[in-house]
């Protein structure tokens, strides 16, 4: 019966191998996470990622497979994240209010979302996944606006979910630039900027009625 506990080893490593890529993309980019890096960051051997995973394409396609997964996800618990009993125009502002909420940001999140796109200029494909990443995004966020503006034509609704997650992508893009370690007042010029980002979101949710 020692064979039955393989597969899950075998899945318990993937799974390793992959946390360690996605740390060295976060850190080097797609280009620069070498095979080397990923074997020294997961501590395995080089043989043993390959035999795990597979080549780097392997491992990048596990890695964005896993990635568009895990963040369709952490976007469902955001929409989730709403209190069941508010509805109609204020479900859409405590949405809007969780969305540019810090507590919701995730610094390596962004930063393995920034390395795939970078890396989607060389990989057509990858191009297209990320595309249709953000495109599922924005048509998330106007499902939630069509249900809270039901008399606002298709092309507003689409138009303010278009501009709501350009503000959300361009606030939490800039997240990295921020750490424990920032001093105070660049941390709280920051936190305005945020707080300017959610004002704008707010008005072109006003705009929808």
């Amino acid at each position: 019966s020692s064979d039955m506990g393989r597969p899950s080893k075998k899945a318990e490593r993937a799974e390793l191998i992959l946390d360690a890529f996605e740390r060295c993309v976060a850190r080097c980019g797609v280009d620069g996470a070498t095979l080397e890096k990923i074997a020294e960051e997961s501590g395995l051997a080089r043989p043993l990622i390959r035999h795990n995973v597979g080549n780097k394409d392997e491992l990048l396609n596990s890695l964005v497979t896993r990635y568009l997964t895990q963040s369709d996800e952490l976007t469902q618990q955001l929409v989730d994240a709403v209190p069941n009993e508010l509805e109609g125009v204020a479900k859409a502002q405590q949405l809007i209010e969780i969305l540019f909420d810090p507590q919701y940001s995730d610094g390596h999140v962004v930063r393995v979302a920034s390395a795939l796109i970078m890396a989607g200029s060389t990989r057509p494909e990858l191009a297209a996944q990320m595309q249709r990443w953000t495109h599922d995004f924005i048509a998330k966020i106007a499902v939630e606006l069509a249900a809270a503006y039901p008399t606002a034509k298709l092309e507003a609704v689409q138009a303010t979910a278009a501009g709501v997650s350009g503000i959300y992508f361009n606030v939490e893009a800039l997240t990295p630039l921020v750490s424990d370690e920032t001093d105070a007042s660049r941390l709280a010029e920051f936190a305005a900027l945020r707080q300017a980002s959610l004002s704008a979101a707010n008005t072109l949710l006003g705009s929808l009625g």
